[in-house]
């Protein structure tokens, strides 16, 4: 039971996290809403993980370990293990780490799609 709490915490803050990534993007806060979708991804993969192993990764690192050991599992995992892997080196180390802001329609459009990142792991979180 407290597990299950957790879990919908988790997704919860992913969205949470989203809503701030778009209220950055609306600042014009480029940098910082790239930030807040890798924050909001990662929450939502740490959700999936603890749904399918009741063991909550802490680091980004354990996440990308524990997701590709579930993939071993479940093929079906790849390419949202694909996703994580690419989101985590554009939004979080290229974009905010670095400050490359570059191509701006890009990283707009994968902050945006990070919804999309939010439901897929819910979905795959229930199976």
């Amino acid at each position: 039971m407290l597990e299950t709490k957790q879990v919908d915490l988790l997704f919860a803050d992913a969205r949470t996290l989203y809503d701030d990534a778009l209220e950055m993007l609306d600042q014009g806060r480029l940098r910082n809403a790239a930030e807040k979708a890798w924050c909001a991804t990662k929450r939502a993969t740490d959700a999936l993980i603890l749904a399918r192993t009741s063991t909550e990764p802490r680091t980004s690192g354990q996440t990308a370990r524990m997701l590709q050991q579930l993939r071993r599992q479940d093929p079906s995992l790849e390419q949202l293990r694909l996703q994580y892997g690419a989101r985590q080196y554009f939004l979080h180390d290229r974009c905010f780490y670095d400050g490359i802001l570059e191509p701006e329609d890009a990283i707009i459009a994968d902050v945006r799609e990070t919804i999309d990142y939010i439901r897929t792991a819910e979905t795959m979180a229930t199976r």
